[in-house]
């Protein structure tokens, strides 16, 4: 109930993303979060998603680990994840961190504990 006993509308179609998405672009964010293998960078590309890349390189590199790291930018894709705070990081699948910038060596962290 809203305010002075008016009753709150709610659309049934809302989503995280504020309307933007379709049946379609759901699809296609689900398909990509199931690749198995994959090191994810989530974030619109600003400095703080782009320093978190570069120690996830950094870290993958350090462990002799594929260093392919792919940045989506996507927000559909982003809040398929559920990620509402950017940067984040995902691990096969797993969203390990968001709204922060890991250092390289939390980050090597993560990754012995999920690939190891």
């Amino acid at each position: 109930m809203g305010l002075l006993g008016r009753k709150k509308e709610v659309k049934e179609n809302s989503c995280c993303c504020g309307g933007n998405c379709n049946t379609e672009t759901m699809k296609v964010a689900k398909k990509a979060m199931q690749n198995g293998h994959s090191v994810k960078v989530l974030g619109s590309g600003c400095a703080k998603c782009q320093t978190l890349e570069v120690n996830t390189k950094a870290a993958l590199e350090q462990l002799g680990m594929d260093t392919t790291v792919n940045h989506v930018t996507d927000f559909t894709q982003i809040a398929a994840y559920g990620v509402m705070s950017t940067p984040a990081l995902v691990i096969d699948g797993k969203v390990v961190s968001y709204g922060k910038v890991l250092k390289t060596d939390e980050i090597i962290k993560v990754l012995k504990q999920i690939r190891e």
